[in-house]
């Protein structure tokens, strides 16, 4: 099979960046993305031997990763993230690198975690044949990720705006598993869960985006209306999705177990 067209383009050094910009204050608007990791960190085996973290964050799954190893090993594309990760002790080797080129030797892994990282990546194929390369033979990939109609109420309301998304795009489910195939991987399990935060003011929604450094890479920013007005015409297209005095932002959670042949 040859190799898929690149899903999206990034600036991976931007991308670190604007994630350790972040760093600091990032576990303060993270609560949708502790939830999902812990839904993922329960499908996890009761121990493996040597266990990586592939894009671990600020490293809030360390510990309880670290329980469930022999060896964990993590695995950031910020520095500025690997710095807070640094700071949790949890006994882990933090490496800085890029999911699409791992920077380690094959068949060293029986376990890999990924937890909302992998939708940031150019060519997912790319990341998943990284990630079997890196397994042992019938070693287990289990990782969650966002795809198609997240964040679609936020989308719907930049697009009545100005016309543009300013939402990153994100695969579709059979784009996810032509990749994990082109990876060459095997899927065991896959789900796919809508997942809904509730928000008092589309604000709220915006100061956690910007907090957990997931602004928008790949869409090129649109000029128009100037920043308090463009706020303001926003929360108005957004209002029309307020349900029992509150407004809902709804991600797309695939969560899935795959395994090197």
């Amino acid at each position: 099979m040859g190799e898929l067209p690149p899903f999206q383009r990034v600036d991976k050094a931007q991308l670190a960046r604007r994630f350790g910009a972040a760093a600091r204050r990032y576990d303060a608007h993270a609560a949708f993305q502790r939830e999902v990791g812990q839904a993922l960190l329960g499908w996890l085996p009761a121990h493996s031997d040597h266990l990586l973290d592939l894009g671990c964050g600020t490293g809030h799954f360390l510990p309880m990763l670290a329980a469930r190893s022999h060896r964990l090993t993590a695995l950031d594309l910020s520095p500025g993230m690997l710095d807070e990760a640094r700071r949790r002790g949890s006994g882990a080797s933090l490496l800085c690198g890029d999911a699409e080129a791992l920077p380690l030797p094959g068949g060293q892994f029986d376990t890999l975690f990924s937890s909302l990282a992998l939708q940031w990546c150019e060519r997912p194929e790319r990341a998943f044949t990284e990630a079997g390369r890196v397994l042992k033979p019938g070693g287990r990939l289990f990782f969650s990720t966002l795809l198609a109609g997240s964040l679609h109420e936020l989308r719907a309301a930049w697009q009545a705006v100005d016309g543009a998304a300013h939402v990153n795009r994100f695969l579709e489910r059979a784009a996810l598993e032509r990749a994990l195939l082109a990876g060459g991987l095997v899927i065991e399990r896959l789900e796919v869960h809508p997942w809904q935060l509730r928000y008092g003011a589309v604000e709220g929604l915006l100061r956690d985006l910007k907090g957990i450094g997931a602004s928008q890479v790949n869409e090129a920013p649109r000029g128009g209306l100037g920043g308090r007005a463009r706020l303001a015409a926003l929360a108005d297209a957004y209002e029309q999705n307020r349900v029992d005095g509150t407004l809902p932002a709804t991600y797309q959670v695939c969560l899935a177990v795959v395994r090197r042949p």
